[in-house]
């Protein structure tokens, strides 16, 4: 006569036993983020991560910043190459530069893992990219979570998304109604695609090119996957500065939608911003793309960050030490248009004449 065994979590496919494995794996990485506001509040393994809100005690009126996003399916790249520390610094800075962009410092985040099977190693190196991230974005990571969901995602299969919080002086917050006419449009360089338009970069070049991830690519001195996996620039530390050291009108943060659209939504209904694409030359990425698939430059320029990851509107006087600020930090940037008024304009941006060679 057969015995019939009982259902467990283990039998349903979720390991928990894997799980804490992994929470042990990333302490380490997690800890080094840590800023003064979370040490010895906790710890990673708490229902909820801790924040010292007396810090806050030095605003007048601090007002609380808070963005949440995810990587897209640059995270199915990295599956398949095996590469799992980069996504994270992604992660971040899709996270931190929306937050900075109104002139506030991030504090702290929290990340969510969405795993097929828990592999310990794997999560782990995830969470240290994001540990990574948050140490170059200047906060802290105090707490997430992971998730297996199997039968939903096969056993490789996974997903990141992440918020974060941070902090800004009421009457500092950066917007629109700062920017006056003749104001300066200072771009600052990409460190490739970043993380949109990932959808469209995966059907042109692998499924319509059939390019190889591993194949080297001359006008890129590295290979396709390598380019690809490039993590996002985080730039809010190099933002801070900026607000510190010169007069800052607005920030945008180049993401999907493209420069044009992203930079529109910081100018106000009288203004326009025209940005000269003649002052930059887009990085051989994304001229493979819009040359592998027959892209039109426009269907590029509102997917693609085409070489520039953030915009920054300063009064002309301003121009020059904020100029002076990021190549000391390292950013490349420079002066990509101006401000005038709307006029019969419908848009608030556009980019006008050709890219230099």
């Amino acid at each position: 006569m057969s015995e019939t065994t009982g259902a467990s979590y283990a039998s349903a496919g979720v390991d928990i036993e894997a799980g804490d494995r992994a929470v042990e794996l990333m302490k380490e990485w997690v800890k080094k983020t840590q800023r003064p506001e979370v040490a010895g509040l906790g710890g990673l393994g708490g229902f909820a991560g801790l924040f010292d809100a007396s810090a806050l005690k030095r605003f007048d009126r601090p007002l609380l910043a808070s963005a949440t996003d995810g990587v897209g399916t640059k995270v199915d790249l990295a599956r398949k190459l095996g590469v799992y520390d980069t996504i994270g610094h992604d992660l971040v800075g899709m996270v931190v530069d929306d937050i900075v962009v109104c002139g506030a410092e991030p504090l702290f985040m929290t990340d969510y893992i969405c795993v097929g099977k828990v592999h310990p190693e794997r999560v782990a190196a995830i969470v240290k990219g994001i540990a990574e991230g948050c140490v170059l974005a200047g906060c802290s990571l105090v707490g997430g979570e992971t998730a297996e969901h199997p039968g939903l995602l096969g056993p490789d299969d996974f997903d990141v998304a992440g918020a974060g919080t941070g902090v800004v002086e009421a009457d500092l917050v950066l917007g629109a109604d700062r920017i006056r006419k003749g104001d300066a449009v200072i771009a600052m360089a990409s460190s490739g695609l970043h993380s949109n338009g990932y959808s469209l970069v995966r059907h042109v070049l692998l499924d319509r090119a059939r390019m190889s991830l591993d194949a080297q690519v001359e006008e890129f001195g590295r290979t396709l996957g390598e380019e690809l996996l490039e993590p996002t620039k985080i730039y809010s530390l190099d933002c801070l500065a900026l607000i510190r050291t010169a007069e800052v009108h607005a920030f945008s943060h180049v993401t999907g939608g493209g420069l044009a659209a992203n930079l529109a939504r910081v100018i106000p209904d009288t203004l326009h911003a025209t940005v000269d694409r003649s002052t930059w030359t887009p990085g051989p990425v994304f001229d493979l793309v819009g040359k592998a698939g027959q892209v039109e430059r426009l269907e590029l320029e509102k997917t693609l960050n085409m070489g520039v990851g953030m915009i920054a509107v300063v009064p002309q006087e301003s121009a020059d030490v904020a100029l002076t600020v990021l190549a000391d930090r390292g950013v490349d940037a420079w002066i990509a248009g101006e401000i005038t008024d709307r006029g019969a304009h419908t848009s608030g941006a556009e980019l006008t004449g050709d890219y230099a060679k």
